[in-house]
């Protein structure tokens, strides 16, 4: 009996693709900009042919370019925290998606598992860090809490350098990034039975 086996060339786009999603996930513009950018250059991405061309194309990268431009005006402009991070929440939910839905179709697979895919790797990297620059910032004051956003920046940058060049990342970093979200909750969990002790 003959067994099918999933192709290596798929496994490789899977984790390139998710590592692009999760990176999407911590901070979500730069990840687009970057394979964006060497896509462009046919540097260990290309979208060419794919039907996902427009992701290299000028108007998307200038699109994705103008909303960290409002993002980051609107962090230092000292906005309602939440009400951004909701609003950075909902953009990077869907460039999660291009993200992997582009990688799966550059590597001659359907694209359509991408989106559902990308947008699940966003949405827990999303959470996951999240929770973590939450509870760094509760301890720092103003100005070194400010900070945060970019070592998220270059956390992110890295992780779709990483996931680029080396697609299996992307899998190690969605490992990282549940295991995160799992200790995130225990530690809620343990200050919350504290709080009621203290009742």
């Amino acid at each position: 009996m003959v067994r099918a086996s999933v192709p290596v060339s798929l496994v490789l786009d899977i984790g390139q693709g998710a590592g692009l999603a999760g990176a999407s996930g911590v901070r979500p513009f730069l990840p687009p900009l970057l394979a964006g950018a060497l896509a462009r250059g046919d540097a260990g991405i290309d979208f060419d042919g794919s039907g996902w061309e427009f992701l290299e194309q000028p108007p998307f990268l200038i699109a994705v370019l103008a909303l960290a431009i409002v993002a980051y005006v609107a962090e230092r402009s000292g906005a309602n925290r939440r009400a951004i991070a909701i609003a950075t929440l909902v953009v990077a939910a869907p460039l999660g998606a291009l993200l992997f839905a582009g990688s799966l179709a550059a590597g001659g697979h359907s694209a359509i598992p991408g989106l559902v895919a990308g947008i699940a790797c966003a949405l827990l990297a999303a959470v996951a860090v999240g929770g973590l620059l939450d509870r760094a910032a509760r301890r720092l004051d103003d100005s070194a809490a400010g900070l945060l956003v970019v070592y998220a920046d270059v956390a992110a940058l890295v992780l779709a350098a990483l996931a680029i060049v080396l697609p299996p990342a992307g899998f190690v970093a969605l490992i990282a990034f549940a295991l995160l979200l799992l200790r995130g909750r225990g530690t809620d969990e343990r200050k919350y039975a504290g709080l009621r002790i203290l009742r």
